[in-house]
C-alpha cells in the first residue's frame, strides 16, 4: 500500500491537483475527482485504484476537451476523434467521450450535415459540398439524403450571382468575350456545380445586354 503525503492545487490551473505518494509527485487529477473519490492525505492508496481514477480523470479531460471544441464550431464525428487523437486520447477514452456527446445531443452527424449543407449551399455547388463530406467522415447515404433537398432553382440563381460578381471583376482587365466565359466556366466548376447549371449561369451572365 501506498500513502497519500500531499495534495497541490496547480498554480496554472486550479481545477488541477498534483497528488504525492510517500513524499514523492506521482501523479494528476482533477479537483473534480478528488471530491468525488474522497481522496485525502494521509490515506493508504493501492496502485489498482490508481489506475482507475487516471483512467476517469483521462475521460473527464477529453470530455471538457470535446465539449471546447464543439462549442467553437460544429464539427462531424471524424472531425472531433481526430481531434481528440491528436491531443493524445486513447480509442477507449475518445468512444466514451462521444458516445457521451451524442447522448447528449452535443455531436451528430445528421445535424451537422444539415447545418452544413444549409451553410455551404451559399457558396458551393452539390459536387463539392459532397466532395468535402465525404471527407469529413459522413456517410454517404446521410450526404445524398440531405444535398438531395438543395432546390434546383436556388442552386442556379446562386451559381449565377456567383458568376455575375466574377464576370464584374475579371471583365475590368479580360475584354474577350470567349477567354471570359472560360474564366467563370471554370471557376463555376472548382465550386463543384454541375455542367448543366455552370453552363446557364455563364451564358446567362455573358448575354446580359447591360454588362
Amino acid at each position: 500500500m501506498n500513502i497519500i503525503t500531499k495534495i497541490e492545487v496547480q498554480k496554472r490551473n486550479k481545477e488541477r491537483v498534483n497528488i504525492y505518494i510517500d513524499n514523492e509527485y506521482s501523479f494528476s487529477l482533477s479537483t473534480e475527482l478528488v471530491y468525488k473519490e474522497g481522496l485525502k492525505t494521509n490515506e493508504n492508496i493501492d496502485l489498482e485504484k490508481i489506475k482507475s481514477i487516471a483512467k476517469e480523470d483521462d475521460y473527464i479531460k477529453c470530455k471538457n476537451a470535446a465539449l471546447k471544441i464543439v462549442e467553437k464550431s460544429y464539427k462531424s464525428e471524424k472531425e472531433l476523434k481526430d481531434k481528440l487523437l491528436l491531443k493524445g486520447y486513447d480509442n477507449l477514452t475518445i468512444d466514451k467521450t462521444l458516445n457521451f456527446l451524442k447522448e447528449y445531443n452535443f455531436l451528430s452527424d445528421t445535424n451537422y450535415v444539415k447545418m452544413y449543407v444549409k451553410d455551404k449551399s451559399r457558396l458551393q455547388g452539390k459536387k463539392k459540398i459532397k466532395y468535402d463530406l465525404t471527407k469529413k467522415g459522413i456517410n454517404d447515404n446521410l450526404i445524398e439524403e440531405e444535398i438531395s433537398n438543395i432546390d434546383e432553382d436556388e442552386e442556379r440563381e446562386v451559381a449565377y450571382n456567383m458568376a455575375l460578381k466574377k464576370y464584374n471583376v475579371l471583365s475590368k482587365r479580360e475584354s474577350d468575350k470567349y477567354k471570359l466565359s472560360q474564366k467563370i466556366y471554370r471557376f463555376l466548376l472548382s465550386k463543384g456545380y454541375d455542367y448543366d447549371i455552370v453552363s446557364y449561369a455563364v451564358k446567362r451572365v455573358t448575354s446580359t445586354d447591360d454588362m
